[in-house]
C-alpha cells in the first residue's frame, strides 16, 4: 500500500530547530520511517496565475514531503477564517468564541477542494489517503466527488464537542454529512467518539452498528485511536540533553530552587491564565515556597491575527508582571515567562531539569507535552506530573495528580503536593505512566490505524464480490473464508 498523509502543517525533522505543533512532532518520525508521503502547506500562498501548486518536494527519512501553496484568495478565510475562528473554538467547547462569515466557509471549502485536486497526483490503485485534522474535514468528500475510490481515513486531533456546542458552527450538518465520505474516521479518546455518535443520531438521524454508520457515502467506521509518543526514544535524548547550553544555563539559574515547567502554544484552550492564577494562589496561601520553587512558563505564540489570541497574549503579560511584581524579590523571579519556541531535543532536557510538570488545558484532545514530560524524567529522581483531567492524556496517565483547572485553590494546593512529594511516591507513580507510554507508542498508534484503514477496503471489495459472485458459489466461499481464518 502506498499511503498519502494529509496535514495542514509538516514538519522537516531537524531536532535543532523549534516545533511549531503537536500534530507535526507526532506525524515526523512514523513518516520517516513508514516511507509515506506527507502532504501540506508550504507556508506560502500563490495567486492564480500560476498553474505549478507545489513549491517543494524533498525526501524524509524512507518518505517524502512534498509541501503545497495554497491560493491566496482563499487563505486567510480558510485558515484564520473558519478552521480557526469557527471550527477550533467550538472543537474546544468555546461556543462563545466562534467567528465566521459565509466568505470563510466558502474559502474553508475552496481550500479543500484545491488540496483534493492536488493529491490526484499521488492516486495509484494501492494508494490510501490519511487525512489529519480539523483543516480539511471536508477534504474526503472532495476526493470522493473527484473520482477516488481508494481508502480514504481521517484522523482528529483535538477533542470533538458535545452536540449543542457543534451546532454553533455555521454549516456544521453540511460538513459533518461531508466527513462521513471518509471510510474511517478516528478520534484521541472515547468521549469525543461518544459525542460523534450522538450528533449522527440526534441531528442526521444515522445509527451507528458497532462504531459502523452508513450514509449515502456508504460506510464509516468511527473509531477510537489514542496518540502516543516514543518514550524510549525521547527518554535517551532527555538524558543526552542535559548537557545542552540552554539547559546548563538554566540549572545553574536555579540556585538550588525546584522548578515547575509548563510547555504550550499560546492558545486559550490551554488554561495559561487558570495556571499562572494557580501558583499566585500557590505563594499567597504558602508564603514559605517563596524562593523555593520557580515557574518556567513557555508560550509560544500562534494565530496572533485572530482577536481572541492576540487578546491572551496582552492579558497572560500583564498577569505574569503583576505576580512577579507581588512575589518577586531584587535576586528571585517567581515566573519565568518566555514567548518562543524551542528544539524537541532542548525541550527534553528542560523537562528532565523540573521536578514538576504543569499540563492544564480546560479542554484538550491529546496533549503530547504530558507524555513527553513523562518520558524525559529521570528513572532515579522522577518529577511530578500535574494533569488536566480535561486532557485526552488523562485517560492513560492517571497516576499523574490529576486536578480541574477551574479550581484555581484547588490547583494550588495541588502543585504544592507535588513539590513535597516522597522519592517513593514520585518513583511509583512515574513507573505506572512509563508503563502506559511504553504499551501506546506513536508507532502503534500509526500501524493500528493504518490497519484498520486497509480492513476497510477489504471490506468494501468483500461486499462487492458479494454482490457480484453467482449465488450458488457464495456458500463455498464462506467455507474457505472460515477455513482462512481458523
Amino acid at each position: 500500500m502506498n499511503l498519502v498523509v494529509v496535514s495542514n502543517r509538516v514538519a522537516r525533522g531537524n531536532a535543532n530547530e523549534p516545533m511549531t505543533g503537536g500534530l507535526a512532532a507526532a506525524l515526523l518520525p512514523v513518516v520517516e520511517k513508514s516511507g509515506a508521503i506527507w502532504v501540506g502547506s508550504s507556508g506560502r500562498v500563490r495567486d492564480g496565475a500560476q498553474k505549478e501548486p507545489f513549491a517543494e518536494i524533498e525526501a524524509l527519512g524512507a518518505g517524502a514531503l512534498a509541501m503545497l501553496d495554497l491560493p491566496a484568495a482563499h487563505y486567510g478565510g480558510y485558515y484564520e477564517g473558519f478552521a480557526n475562528s469557527a471550527l477550533w473554538p467550538a472543537l474546544h467547547s468555546r461556543a462563545d468564541l466562534i467567528r465566521a462569515s459565509q466568505d470563510d466557509y466558502l474559502s474553508y471549502r475552496e481550500v479543500n477542494a484545491f488540496m483534493a485536486r492536488a493529491l490526484l497526483r499521488f492516486k495509484k490503485p494501492d494508494t490510501a489517503f490519511w487525512i489529519q485534522d480539523y483543516h480539511f474535514l471536508a477534504l474526503g468528500a472532495e476526493l470522493r466527488d473527484l473520482g477516488v475510490t481508494q481508502p480514504v481515513g481521517f484522523f482528529l486531533h483535538t477533542p470533538w464537542p458535545a452536540r449543542a456546542v457543534i451546532e454553533g458552527v455555521p454549516h456544521h450538518r453540511e460538513l459533518i454529512e461531508a466527513m462521513l465520505a471518509y471510510d474511517l474516521i478516528g478520534f484521541q479518546t472515547q468521549d469525543d467518539c461518544e459525542n460523534f455518535l450522538g450528533y449522527l443520531s440526534c441531528c442526521l438521524g444515522l445509527e451507528n452498528e458497532d462504531g459502523v454508520v452508513t450514509s449515502r457515502h456508504g460506510k464509516s467506521r468511527i473509531a477510537v485511536f489514542p496518540i502516543g509518543i516514543d518514550a524510549e526514544k525521547f527518554a535517551l535524548q532527555a538524558a543526552k540533553a542535559v548537557s545542552h547550553p540552554d539547559v546548563s544555563r538554566l540549572r545553574r539559574s536555579l540556585n538550588g530552587e525546584k522548578l515547575a515547567i509548563g510547555v504550550d502554544r499560546l492558545d486559550y484552550s490551554k488554561g495559561l491564565v487558570n495556571r499562572i492564577n494557580a501558583f499566585d494562589r500557590m505563594w499567597t496561601l504558602q508564603p514559605a515556597l517563596a524562593r523555593t520553587v520557580s515557574l518556567l512558563q513557555i508560550a509560544t505564540p500562534s494565530r496572533g491575527a485572530i482577536e481572541a489570541y492576540g487578546n491572551l497574549q496582552s492579558e497572560l503579560a500583564k498577569l505574569v508582571s503583576d505576580v512577579n511584581g507581588r512575589h518577586g524579590e531584587v535576586d528571585w523571579t517567581p515566573i519565568r515567562y518566555l514567548n518562543k519556541g524551542f528544539s524537541q531535543t532542548v525541550l527534553a532536557g528542560l523537562y528532565r531539569t523540573a521536578q514538576v510538570g504543569v499540563v492544564t488545558p480546560l479542554h484538550d484532545g491529546m496533549n503530547l507535552v504530558a507524555k513527553e514530560y513523562v518520558a524525559a524524567q529521570n528513572p532515579a529522581d522522577p518529577g511530578v506530573l500535574v494533569l488536566s483531567k480535561f486532557a485526552g492524556a488523562a485517560n492513560e496517565l492517571d497516576t499523574a495528580l490529576l486536578v480541574n483547572p477551574h479550581d484555581i485553590d484547588g490547583m494550588a494546593r495541588t502543585i504544592a503536593t507535588a513539590l513535597s512529594m516522597p522519592l517513593s511516591e514520585r518513583r511509583m507513580r512515574w513507573e505506572a505512566m512509563m508503563e502506559k507510554l511504553r504499551s501506546h507508542t506513536i508507532q502503534q498508534w500509526f500501524a493500528s490505524f493504518v490497519d484498520a484503514l486497509q480492513a476497510t477496503r477489504i471490506d468494501a471489495d468483500a461486499a462487492v464480490a458479494a454482490v457480484l459472485e453467482p449465488p450458488a458459489l457464495r456458500p463455498l466461499r464462506a467455507v474457505n473464508a472460515g477455513a482462512r481464518y481458523h
